[in-house]
């Protein structure tokens, strides 16, 4: 096949080895696109026809082998779209989503293909076929079925029509937060609109003032620029812009407060997104789309997941209840806000925290350069997991990105990743693991080892020192590193079921929530710690005032998260778009409902949820919560092995026990048996509860 030829003049065709970054250009995405789609559609057409025995290798392997270089290239264009965003590399991407997302519904949907499935199931082979293969073929029937294979053949462009349109929108969705955030810039002209913030941030605010040529300081709603004036900033009338701003993005208000223009308003997106879910649902004879989503999740049902949802937020609310009134009592006797708005509560927040524990985000955030805390994290992996990661080369996409390799012992590789860590213009906000490349077997007998893309949006070096990270970073970046370790350390060959791929969603979170324990370990963050000025290390005082706090306003955060998740899920499942009632209403409905904080009447919030409209996350944003008893349970083992040994939780035994029934088995077996098999039982929310500071109900 010509996607195989190594020596290729597209780069996007050459798969013997890494991406070739830097080479990529615009006008390579078509022509590539057409060779991989001629061939991936060449092979489905040979493993349908009614001759060809409906064996493994014959069916799935020879789709595999043909349908992974699409998959892989995709995956590139998808990534540098997401981090280098250009006008030229945005319309070929836009212009080609159709006919990729069209390509995968017409497999979905290929009912020759699902009867040879079917069959291979159906044969006396199936029984000798290994677990993993068994469990493939169990996904793929269960997949098939959800992509339409069995509506009666009339229906069928319709259903692809449903999927083109839902990607088309969820890009528009994803672009227009980009636009609306790269839109907005709020120029301090004077020391008064500077007063309480770091002085990183007002560096950072400066030179980003001078690249663009003006006078003052550039603020924007980038979050590393944008949270700490929310935080430290004492101009109150900055903070009002700037949340008004933020909050309104991609809304019907953005041009009012200064956050982009008419047409990047998300409204209507949202609303025919959830049209068309609706159709899909009904199409496939299901209730509603939670129904859908919930097929390949843990989860059993929407009302499960709600009753989930409900239970913590009962146990939560005393506490949010608690924080809030201790939060309104200290900004009306110390900061004179009688009425406490909502650019004020993040600044109130942290006003609050540093007089009752007596340090601040920005003293803590001194002690983790990047280059220590980056030792640190590995070190952690290093030493539970039985690897050595190192730098190495590879062409990347921006010099800030760099690249490491992950090592077997005996110095044979086991995986790699890139890293980019800094927010800039062009590159989507938030952070996120993604698969460059997964691990399985290749023809030839060999192995491909997997590659992760492992993303963030922090504040980048200024003024000449290294790029300090918050303590909420340093757990933010664990995070994505565990759901990199989840990708890079299994040891399943088959591609269906490797790393990540196959793993109910609502599990997907537990090793990247399980690995955000660790960062508050004092013996981990000593290793990772040391002063940008003076290099000393974290001292135990400091710890101990951050583990004292680590459990602030938790009550409120819950609810925050389940304000998220109960929207999502109510959305899903009743949400009318057609109705009176908007997504925008229906979340004032649920924050009135389920938190103790009133939220703005001009807040539009859902216009750039994400992770439910363009992310994946549509009926599954509850798998947080739901992935965090998993994880806090998992974790709780650590802590037994640590008090039993009076050692560390770095404790050898039980990482290889994790790393084993956990990390290599992937998607091979149900999470919930992967689970069982570490810690021998079921999960409890104990452990939960416990790390939250919620397990006993507070005084009243």
């Amino acid at each position: 096949m010509a996607s195989n030829t190594p020596a290729t003049s597209n780069p996007l065709l050459d798969f013997s080895g890494l991406p070739r970054f830097g080479e990529i250009r615009p006008e390579h995405v078509t022509p590539a696109l057409d060779v991989l789609l001629a061939d991936a559609k060449t092979a489905i057409e040979r493993a349908t026809e009614p001759a060809l025995p409906a064996t493994w290798q014959d069916v799935v392997d020879a789709t595999d082998r043909a349908t992974e270089p699409l998959a892989r290239a995709w995956g590139i264009i998808g990534h540098l779209n997401a981090v280098a965003d250009t006008p030229e590399l945005r319309a070929t991407y836009g212009e080609n989503l159709p006919r990729v997302t069209e390509f995968w519904s017409s497999v979905g949907q290929n009912l020759a293909l699902f009867d040879k499935y079917k069959a291979i199931v159906a044969s006396p082979a199936f029984a000798g076929l290994s677990t993993e293969r068994k469990k493939i073929l169990a996904n793929a029937l269960r997949d098939f079925r959800l992509s339409g294979a069995e509506l009666p053949e009339e229906k069928k462009p319709r259903f692809t029509e449903l999927q083109e349109r839902q990607a088309a929108l969820a890009k528009a969705f994803s672009d227009h937060v980009l636009d609306a955030t790269n839109a907005y810039t709020y120029i301090a002209s004077n020391q008064t609109e500077l007063d309480g913030l770091p002085e990183d941030v007002v560096q950072a605010a400066r030179e980003a003032a001078q690249d663009a040529g003006i006078e003052g300081w550039k603020f924007t709603l980038h979050f590393p620029s944008y949270f700490p004036v929310m935080q430290y900033a004492t101009h109150r009338p900055m903070r009002e812009a700037m949340y008004r701003a933020y909050v309104t993005r991609a809304s019907e208000l953005g041009s009012l407060y200064g956050g982009g223009q008419a047409d990047w308003d998300n409204t209507a997106n949202v609303a025919e997104l959830m049209k068309l879910r609706g159709e899909e649902a009904l199409m496939l004879g299901y209730r509603n789309f939670a129904e859908v989503s919930l097929v390949p999740k843990m989860a059993d049902s929407p009302e499960q997941v709600v009753t989930f949802l409900e239970d913590l937020a009962k146990r939560a609310r005393p506490y949010a209840e608690k924080d809030w009134q201790e939060l309104r009592d200290f900004a009306a006797s110390e900061l004179g806000l009688t009425q406490l708005e909502p650019w004020d509560v993040a600044y109130a927040g942290e006003r609050l925290r540093e007089k009752r524990y007596a340090f601040s985000e920005t003293e803590v955030k001194q002690y983790f350069p990047e280059n220590a805390v980056l030792d640190g994290l590995f070190k952690v992996a290093e030493t539970l997991f039985d690897v050595t990661i190192r730098r190495d080369d590879a062409a990347v996409w921006h010099p800030d990105v760099r690249f490491f390799r992950v090592e077997d012992r005996d110095g044979s590789l086991r995986a790699q990743f890139y890293l980019d860590l800094y927010a800039r213009e062009g590159k989507r906000g938030g952070a996120w693991m993604d698969d460059a490349r997964s691990r399985h077997k290749t023809g030839d007998g060999g192995v491909q080892t997997p590659v992760a893309y492992l993303t963030c949006n922090f504040s980048a070096p200024v003024g000449g020192k290294p790029a300090c990270f918050t303590h909420d970073e340093v757990i933010t970046l664990f995070h994505e590193f565990g759901h990199g370790l989840h990708h890079m350390l299994t040891r399943v060959d088959e591609l269906g079921v490797s790393g990540i791929n196959g793993v109910e969603w609502d599990a997907v979170e537990l090793p990247s929530q399980f690995m955000e324990n660790f960062c508050w370990e004092w013996d981990v963050l000593t290793d990772m710690s040391s002063h940008v000025d003076t290099s000393a290390k974290l001292p135990r005082a400091l710890f101990d005032k951050m583990l004292a706090a680590k459990n602030f306003q938790s009550g409120l955060a819950t609810l925050r998260q389940i304000v998220f998740a109960m929207f999502d899920m109510r959305l899903h499942v009743d949400f009318d778009p057609a109705g009176a009632q908007s997504a925008n209403d229906l979340a004032r409905e649920i924050n009135e409902r389920y938190h103790v904080i009133p939220q703005a009447a001009f807040s539009r919030w859902p216009n750039t949820f994400s992770h439910v409209f363009a992310g994946g996350y549509a009926a599954g944003y509850y798998s947080y919560k739901w992935a965090e008893v998993l994880s806090a349970d998992a974790y709780a083992a650590f802590e037994d092995a640590a008090r039993e040994a009076n050692g560390s939780v770095l404790d050898a035994a039980t990482g290889t026990r994790y790393r084993r029934e956990i990390l290599e088995v992937g998607g091979s077996r149900p999470a919930m048996d992967s689970f069982k098999a570490f810690r021998g039982r079921a999960p409890t929310i104990d452990a939960l509860l416990r790390h939250h500071g919620m397990s006993n109900t507070p005084a009243q």
